[in-house]
């Protein structure tokens, strides 16, 4: 796979200060539709195919603090090369804002096999072969390509292998763009679906038998001090916590983006509670992504027990 920055003064794959915003363009088929999935999945507000004169008036909209990326093609209501470069230009002059123009390549003759094997039509010929669509979008698009400030040749490259440069290129600087999430849950309704792995929290001490203790969730220091008071309850969240360590690495290099783990006990109420939030909190100190969620207190409406989130 060939990534490669504009021959210009701009300082490559590294963005200006600012509020950063990615125009993600190509020929039909090069893979701007699954850049923008991945971008998405690494934070950005993912916004494709919007209308050329909309696009001013969307960044020009009040919002957060979030990454954009807009994805533009010949696809795209009233495009046209004239207007994709005037918006460049208005991008570029304003203030605030660190705009980054990635374009996706690829051969003529792989954005043919690609046409031919998914039988769509090209956007710009729909009644003739695509051949001469994709020779007049390659043509078309010629002036915005000698712009990007980054070149992603895809006539090689697999979704992983796209997803992987893109991370490099865009990722945040968080211990990888991966976002994990802890959940507690009670065994007695079942393991909730979604879940990649699950660890059984039920042979650690049980506070349900404290009279004092049964109303209360783990949440609650004095039920929290209870379970971390079982002799097992250290050893095992460090051992978790290690293991974690170990393959969330491994389980991003592999191109996954989200990563669900669930710790379960009879209720759902205090040991899986505690475990979860002490091993969300450590993973947070590690510089993991982490989310946490507790679904017996979900249940109950519980306040303070609704999903939170770690950064």
């Amino acid at each position: 796979m060939d990534i490669a920055p504009h021959q210009t003064d701009r300082p490559g794959t590294t963005p200006p200060p600012g509020q950063r915003l990615v125009i993600v363009t190509g020929p039909s088929g090069a893979g701007r539709a699954t850049a923008i999935h991945i971008l998405e999945d690494l934070g950005f507000e993912a916004i494709d195919n919007i209308p050329m004169s909309m696009l001013r008036r969307l960044v020009e909209a009040p919002g957060g603090d979030r990454p954009m990326a807009l994805g533009v093609d010949v696809r795209n209501r009233d495009f046209s090369i004239e207007r994709l470069q005037d918006l460049v230009d208005w991008l570029e002059r304003r203030d605030g804002l660190a705009l980054q123009l990635l374009f996706l390549d690829c051969s003529e003759d792989v954005l043919v096999r690609r046409y031919s094997e998914t039988r769509r039509r090209h956007p710009l010929v729909p009644d003739a072969p695509a051949i001469m669509g994709i020779r007049e979008e390659i043509e078309l698009l010629a002036p915005i390509r000698d712009r990007a400030d980054i070149l992603i040749d895809t006539t090689e490259t697999s979704p992983h292998d796209l997803k992987a440069a893109l991370s490099e290129c865009f990722s945040d600087g968080r211990a990888g763009a991966m976002g994990v999430t802890f959940q507690s849950f009670s065994y007695k309704r079942g393991v909730p679906k979604g879940i990649d792995m699950m660890f059984d929290c039920r042979f650690l001490r049980n506070p349900h038998w404290e009279p004092e203790l049964r109303q209360m969730t783990g949440l609650d220091a004095p039920v929290r001090a209870h379970v971390e008071g079982d002799v097992r309850f250290a050893p095992f969240v460090e051992r978790v916590q290690d293991l974690m360590l170990d393959l969330l690495p491994a389980f991003r290099e592999e191109g996954k983006s989200h990563l669900s783990i669930g710790f379960g006990c009879t209720g759902g109420q205090h040991r899986s509670v505690v475990v979860t939030e002490t091993l969300a909190r450590g993973l947070a100190e590690a510089g993991w992504h982490v989310s946490k969620r507790h679904g017996e207190q979900e249940r109950w409406g519980g306040g303070a027990a609704k999903r939170d989130k770690h950064t």
